[in-house]
């Protein structure tokens, strides 16, 4: 834990009984910091650990090795923080612009799409920081306690926490959805000690909707609530390392980094916010950049123009990796082919290969359009 000293040790009541005064103070603060969401659980995860141990067993983590090297610690998060007995989770609004903006970007084929959640800043260290603070205004109050924050940055069952908490159901998509604020938000923990009072988890509202599952580009949503991770756009195109798949190639379209198919036409995100928090408004143009643009990016550009950005993850070799399939999906035109030749020869085999599908695809589109303008 980030202090030693907890609640016990200052005098501050017996241990596991529920404090509702200090619990709603500091949702107060937590809500006044920016957190759009704030709530109160357990740490019992069996049910959600069972769940984890068949995902892992059918192998749709892909080639996530780090999903499976944590053992059962990703469902006890008191052997993950030795003394913690609640956790705090919090919700930060993401969304920058509309639907039907995002729809648009999507069905330019010219245009990259970046997933929204990477368009502005990393949100890891942003949410952590604001938990952090929020720690210390506990601290300052009420005395040291025993605390640690997360962010996506641990083996920690996160979305099960904070369904657990109150923030939203995990719906089919896997999404942690919300009926006021949707799915385009953040989460981030504290696990403590602080004796918490705890909240109710929401009842699931997906009820009889398949639009994720039919949404779905690649059909990664297997079934409901469960994504088999080596289909899912995401995955291939952040943390997939390796060749991607020639069948998947076609399905990926013109997202560049992430997928957010499932979000845009969940219905409850008809009404989701849209952020105030300009860490995670669009950067530097990205929501308007095009494909060729992106793609002859130098190393050093992409190295300036993603600092402090979610796009780091996936590292240069992959980013021209996924926009070279991205192109080799555009309209054939003399630009894309252009740019594409300009990497025929990039040192990575992993680039060249998407490279030359590409070009092999636009060399087939042009040859149509060209038979087409024959027989007319």
């Amino acid at each position: 834990m980030e202090r030693h000293k907890g609640i016990d040790d200052r005098g501050g009541g017996e241990r596991g009984a529920c404090d509702r005064a200090l619990t709603a103070l500091v949702k107060a603060r937590a809500l006044s910091m920016g957190f759009s969401a704030v709530g109160v659980s357990d740490l019992d995860l069996a049910a959600a650990g069972r769940r984890l141990e068949d995902w892992l067993a059918r192998g749709f983590h892909g080639e996530m090795a780090y999903m499976t090297a944590h053992g059962e610690k990703r469902y006890r998060p008191e052997s993950l923080v030795p003394g913690s007995i609640r956790c705090l989770s919090v919700a930060v609004d993401y969304r920058p612009q509309s639907a039907a903006a995002m729809q648009a970007t999507l069905l330019d084929p010219d245009a990259a799409y970046v997933s929204r959640y990477a368009l502005g800043r990393d949100y890891h260290k942003y949410l952590r920081v604001k938990l952090r603070n929020l720690a210390s205004w506990i601290e300052e109050r009420y005395g040291a306690f025993g605390y640690r924050a997360f962010t996506d940055s641990a083996p920690l069952m996160e979305k099960p926490l904070a369904h657990k908490a109150g923030l939203g159901w995990i719906g089919k998509n896997a999404n942690l959805i919300d009926r006021e604020r949707g799915s385009w938000f953040f989460i981030g923990e504290l696990l403590t000690d602080l004796p918490l009072a705890l909240d109710e988890p929401p009842a699931d509202r997906c009820g009889s909707c398949t639009a994720c599952i039919e949404a779905c580009p690649t059909g990664a949503i297997v079934e409901p609530y469960v994504v088999d991770a080596r289909k899912c756009i995401s995955y291939l195109t952040i943390e997939y390392k390796g060749v991607i798949p020639e069948p998947l190639r076609p399905l990926i379209g013109n997202r560049a980094f992430g997928c957010d198919d499932c979000q845009l036409c969940c219905p409850w995100n008809r009404k989701s916010p849209r952020t105030d928090h300009d860490a995670f408004l669009s950067r530097d143009g990205l929501d308007r950049a095009t494909l060729v643009e992106l793609f002859r990016w130098s190393e050093e550009e992409f190295e300036r123009n993603t600092r402090g950005s979610p796009l780091r993850r996936a590292g240069y070799e992959c980013w021209l990796r996924n926009l070279a399939v991205a192109l080799g999906n555009a309209a054939p035109s003399r630009t894309a082919a252009a740019a594409l030749k300009e990497r025929r020869d990039h040192p990575s085999e992993l680039v060249r290969v998407h490279v030359r599908w590409a070009l092999r695809r636009h060399a087939r589109g042009s040859g149509e359009r060209g038979a087409m303008r024959a027989r007319a």
